[in-house]
């Protein structure tokens, strides 16, 4: 497995992770609870913003890993 296709396989894991942060903060009955997902959430989108960054600096170094 070439490092572009991990880290965009880490890429899909993270949105799966926020997705998931997303809905737990949605269904969470105590409000303390609600706010800690919605960090979590948010913290999530920021590493996720941060890894597409590097993939798209990955995509310009390596052009045979575009799209993979």
């Amino acid at each position: 497995m070439t490092v572009a296709s991990q880290v965009k396989q880490c890429l899909s894991t993270l949105k799966g992770i926020e997705a998931t942060l997303d809905t737990f903060s949605l269904e969470a009955k105590n409000e303390e609870t609600r706010k800690v997902f919605h960090e979590t959430c948010l913290l999530t989108r920021r590493v996720i913003a941060d890894i597409e960054v590097r993939t798209g600096e990955l995509e310009r170094e390596e052009p045979q890993y575009k799209g993979f």
